[in-house]
């Protein structure tokens, strides 16, 4: 057998690339969102319910306003962010400036081609209250 292997030509052998494989999980994904949005102005995140937070569970855990699906065939991801926006913030403009900074951000940390960001408004922060009515006047008598 030894004789056989040693008129082989080493040409001729052909070995296999290697493959450079990562994955990224989706809390990263998640957690560069966070980064992001903590610094935009005039939005705050939809976080998990209240047993999360009296329990003391990492809000990474479970974060209910970040969604990502990752398409490992064309190394591309979307993300759908859930966000709360202040009251007389324009929000085209706030749609905008949150799709700009993930998109540039998770291209930047993973290098990967951000296919969408889709950007949900789920309410109003400090939005007017209903003006109450005016109590009424009372009048006091001495008379009993």
């Amino acid at each position: 057998m030894y004789n056989q292997l040693k008129n082989i030509d080493p040409k001729e052998l052909q070995l296999p690339e290697t493959a450079f494989i990562h994955n990224i999980e989706s809390r990263v994904f998640q957690a560069i969102a966070v980064q992001c949005l903590s610094r935009i102005d005039g939005i705050a995140l939809v976080e998990g319910n209240i047993i999360d937070y009296l329990l003391g569970r990492d809000p990474l855990e479970h974060l209910s306003g970040i969604t990502v699906e990752q398409d490992e065939k064309n190394h591309a991801v979307r993300i759908k962010v859930e966000v709360l926006i202040a009251y007389g913030v324009s929000i085209p403009q706030k749609a905008e400036e949150i799709q700009t900074k993930i998109s540039e951000e998770v291209s930047r940390h993973t290098g990967l081609h951000v296919a969408s960001v889709h950007v949900i408004f789920k309410d109003l922060i400090g939005r007017a209250a209903p003006a109450a009515p005016a109590p009424a006047k009372t009048t006091y008598s001495d008379e009993f």
